[in-house]
C-alpha cells in the first residue's frame, strides 16, 4: 500500500455536536428503510485499483432494493479529512466513508460515526487484532475493516549472498549474524540494514516483541508505559540495530526509505510490503543492482518468534447523521465481505480476517505478507492519542535514543511524561 497512515487529529470543533445530533443504534436499523438514494465516498485506491469491485457491491446492494441509486465520490488521502470535517458539521453528510485506519479514532471520540452491529459483517468474528482495535471505541464497533497492509523485511540477495549468506533468516540471530558479516565486508558508510531512528512503527514492533507496550489502559484510564522493563527491553535492542548497522542520517524519518534504499547504500530494511518492489522500481533504483535481487522475508522477533507489525489499512464507516444507515451496513457488507475480500486479496492486499489470510500462507506469493501479519500491534485506542501523535512525541523519543543526546531510560521517562499528560483527554 503505497501511503503513509497518519492519525486523524484537528477534527473541525463544530463536530463536537455531532453525536448529540445523530442517535444511538447499531448499524441504523431504523434508519433508511424508505431510502432510494446512497452515497459512498471511497478514496482513488478503490477508483483505480479495483472498480470492478465497487460495481459489484452496488450490483448486489441494488438487486435486493430496486430503484436504489448510489453514487460515489473519490478522494485523494490528502484532500479526503478536511472536505469530511467540513460536510459532518451539515445535514448532508455521505452514507459509507472510508478511513484509514489510525484516523478512526478521532472520529469515534468525537461521535462522528453510528456504532454498528459487529454480527451482520461477514466473517467479523475473525477480524485481524489490528483492524479490529482499530474500529472499537469503549466497547461499541464503529466501523469495519476494510483491507490491511503489513510490514515484512527486505534485504538484497547479492550482498547476503557475498558473505555466504543464501537462504532468508528464520531467527533473529541468524539474522543479526549474516549482517554483522555483511557491515563488516561493506564498511561504515554502507548501511547493513537502514532503519531510520524516527521510525516510530517499526521501533514499537520491538517494544511489542520484548512484551512492553506504548501505553496500558486500566479502569478506563490510560497511562504510558514506555518505562516498563519490558518497554526498555525494546528499545534497548531498537537502539543497537541503530547503533551498529544505521550509518545515515539518524534524524530522518521513514517517508523516503525506499528511495534512500535505491541508492544502492544499504542491504536491508524493515518496511511497508510495497518498499522494496518500489525500490527497484527504474526510476528509483539509481545502482542498478536491485532489480532481482530483493527479497521479501518475516521479520524475526528477539523474542524468538515473528516480529509483531503495524497493521495499515482502511475502515469503512457510516457517519452517525446519514439517514440510510442500516443500506450503508448492506453496502459495506456486500462491498467488504467474502466476495469482496477474494477480489482485494487478488489484487495484493491483506484481507481483513485470519480466515482469508490463512490461504494466503498456502501461495509462496503471498505467504511471506499474510505471516508476518499474523502477528500484529496497533496504537493505544485511548482519547487522547491523536494528540501524542501529533505532537510527535514517540519520533522525538526516538532521536534522542539514536543520536546518543539522551539515555534510552531518561528518554522513554520523558516520552511517558508527555504522553500521560495528553492521552486521556477527549
Amino acid at each position: 500500500m503505497k501511503r503513509k497512515l497518519t492519525a486523524a487529529i484537528g477534527i473541525a470543533g463544530m463536530m463536537v455536536s455531532i453525536a448529540a445530533c445523530g442517535g444511538e443504534g447499531d448499524g441504523g436499523s431504523d434508519k433508511g428503510a424508505d431510502v432510494k438514494e446512497l452515497t459512498v465516498w471511497l478514496t482513488v485506491d478503490a477508483q483505480n485499483n479495483w472498480p470492478e469491485l465497487v460495481k459489484a457491491a452496488d450490483d448486489a446492494v441494488k438487486k435486493k432494493h430496486p430503484g436504489l441509486k448510489i453514487n460515489h465520490e473519490y478522494y485523494g488521502w490528502p484532500d479526503k479529512n478536511a472536505k469530511l470535517d467540513a460536510v459532518l458539521a451539515t445535514d448532508k453528510v455521505p452514507d459509507v466513508v472510508e478511513m484509514g485506519n489510525t484516523e478512526m479514532l478521532g472520529y469515534m471520540v468525537k461521535g462522528a460515526f453510528a456504532p454498528l452491529d459487529q454480527g451482520r459483517f461477514d466473517k467479523s468474528d475473525a477480524w485481524l487484532d489490528g483492524l479490529k482495535a482499530s474500529v472499537t471505541y469503549e466497547g461499541k464497533t464503529y466501523g469495519v475493516p476494510y483491507y490491511a497492509g503489513g510490514r515484512v523485511a527486505n534485504w538484497r540477495k547479492d550482498i547476503a549472498a557475498s558473505v555466504g549468506v543464501k537462504t532468508a533468516p528464520k531467527a533473529y540471530k541468524e539474522l543479526t549474524d549474516a549482517l554483522d558479516k555483511i557491515q563488516k565486508k561493506q564498511g561504515d558508510k554502507f548501511s547493513a540494514w537502514y532503519q531510520p531512528t524516527r521510525d516510530w512503527y517499526a521501533a514499537m514492533s520491538f517494544v511489542y516483541d520484548a512484551g512492553g507496550a506504548i501505553a496500558t489502559e486500566s479502569g478506563g484510564q490510560w497511562k504510558a508505559s514506555l518505562s516498563s522493563p519490558e518497554s526498555l527491553k525494546g528499545l534497548k535492542e531498537f537502539k543497537n540495530v541503530v547503533d551498529k548497522y544505521m550509518h545515515g542520517d539518524k534524524t530522518k524519518d521513514e517517508s523516503d526509505r525506499y528511495i534512500v534504499y535505491g541508492q544502492g547504500k544499504s542491504a536491508m530494511i524493515f518496511a511497508a510490503a510495497w518498499e522494496g518492489a518500489t525500490a527497484e522500481d527504474p526510476k528509483n533504483d539509481k545502482s542498478g543492482k536491485l532489480k532481482g535481487n530483493l527479497e521479501n522475508f518475516v521479520m524475526p522477533g528477539p523474542s524468538g518468534k515473528n516480529m509483531p507489525v503495524f497493521l495499515g489499512g482502511s475502515d469503512l464507516a457510516v457517519p452517525v447523521k446519514s439517514d440510510a444507515q442500516d443500506l450503508a451496513a448492506e453496502w459495506i457488507n456486500a462491498f467488504a465481505g467474502s466476495s469482496g475480500q477474494k477480489g482485494l486479496m487478488a489484487k495484493g492486499n491483506l484481507p481483513n480476517n485470519k480466515t482469508d489470510l490463512a490461504t494466503l500462507k498456502n501461495d509462496p506469493k503471498t505467504a511471506v505478507p499474510a505471516t508476518a501479519a499474523e502477528a500484529n500491534w496497533f496504537v493505544p485506542m485511548a482519547p487522547g492519542w491523536g494528540q501524542v501523535e501529533k505532537a510527535q512525541i514517540l519520533q522525538t523519543m526516538l532521536q534522542s535514543i539514536g543520536t546518543g543526546k539522551k539515555s534510552v531510560e531518561a528518554a522513554a521517562k520523558e516520552a511517558d511524561a508527555a504522553i500521560d499528560k495528553v492521552i486521556n483527554t477527549k
